[in-house]
């Protein structure tokens, strides 16, 4: 008996920021099969695949430069991430697509974003209510977030105690969410460690975590500034914003993108 194997080669770019990673892929051309959720998890697997805390295609758009598509490392298509789109906003001046500044589309909307010399500003979309409960707040920057304080974010087990409040009851009726644990280091200072619905552990930064923190961190009074310095486990995010009445307008994320590598994939 014979079969036929079909195989599919095609490039693939390596880029992070401040240490979250991703898998880029010129998807112009639409070959790439979104609904293949196997293809995108390997791509992202760290011992069978590239490795990854997620997937990006960047797609022909209508009404901007381009579009973008995240999948988490699960292989789901999700919402929205920071990070991955300062890193394709790179990539898109790699492609030679744009020049410094650009306007693209995500799936909570259209975002501008401007290329710096050593960073990338991506502006977020408002925040029109942050939820502030006893312990935590709640907002939405792109994608879920639960902000919680603690007193050594250091040393503490954000794998365990992020996936407790993850599939908590406080969300498992909203889909999950992503899980902040933030500490203050002075007026305009914080460090955060992130758990990541759809990867399911720790990573080493989150855009849409980072700006949720600084946001969630102003309505509850621990600072007044409105330009924000984020300490993650890669490295450090600025974010700024303005604020009126308790809605958070002009929200930038920024901080670096770097393409690590490129390579050529078989399935």
């Amino acid at each position: 008996m014979l079969y036929n194997f079909i195989k599919l080669d095609f490039t693939f770019y390596k880029y992070q920021g401040t240490g979250n990673d991703f898998v880029l892929i010129d998807n112009r051309l639409n070959f790439f099969n979104k609904k293949d959720t196997k293809l995108v998890a390997k791509l992202c697997d760290r011992r069978f695949g590239v490795g990854a805390d997620g997937l990006i295609l960047l797609e022909d758009s209508s009404v901007s430069d381009f579009k973008m598509i995240y999948f988490n490392a699960d292989g789901n298509q999700s919402t929205m991430c920071g990070n991955g789109g300062r890193c394709i906003v790179s990539f898109a001046q790699f492609l030679n697509i744009i020049d410094s500044k650009t306007s693209f589309e995500a799936i909570d909307g259209l975002h501008n974003a401007e290329v710096k010399q050593n960073s990338i500003a991506l502006q977020m979309i408002d925040v029109l209510d942050v939820e502030e409960e006893k312990n935590h707040s709640f907002l939405d920057t792109g994608s879920p977030h639960h902000v919680q304080f603690v007193s050594n974010v250091k040393d503490f087990d954000v794998k365990t105690e992020g996936a407790k409040i993850r599939y908590s009851d406080l969300y498992n009726t909203k889909g999950g969410s992503n899980i902040n644990f933030v500490e203050q280091l002075n007026d305009s200072a914080f460090r955060i460690r992130t758990y990541e619905r759809g990867v399911e552990d720790e990573t080493l930064s989150c855009g849409t975590g980072a700006t949720a923190t600084a946001i969630a961190m102003h309505k509850a009074g621990k600072t007044s500034a409105l330009k924000n310095t984020i300490e993650v486990e890669g490295g450090t995010l600025t974010i700024q914003f303005k604020e009126d009445s308790g809605i958070y307008s002009n929200v930038y994320l920024e901080g670096p993108a770097t393409q690590v590598f490129k390579g050529v994939f078989t399935w």
